[in-house]
């Protein structure tokens, strides 16, 4: 995390995700991602959002099928 980061509500981190405030919510209870206790606040840093979208995408495949239209 940087100092300059903004920090999230569940609210705004689930907006970015474009999921539900619940699925925010589980990721933080299973300790799958970072965050921030401000007393009873839970925040999630910027920097930490983006390591973790791209922790998670998958890049696509690009290979041509051999043989691909042949019959034994």
């Amino acid at each position: 995390m940087n100092k300059s980061d903004r920090l999230l509500t569940v609210n705004e981190t689930a907006e970015r995700l474009g999921t539900g405030v619940r699925f925010v919510r589980r990721l933080i209870s299973e300790r799958r991602i970072s965050y921030v206790k401000l007393g009873k606040h839970v925040r999630i840093s910027e920097s930490v959002l983006a390591a973790f979208v791209e922790e998670r995408t998958v890049e696509p495949v690009r290979s041509r099928r051999a043989g691909f239209g042949l019959v034994a």
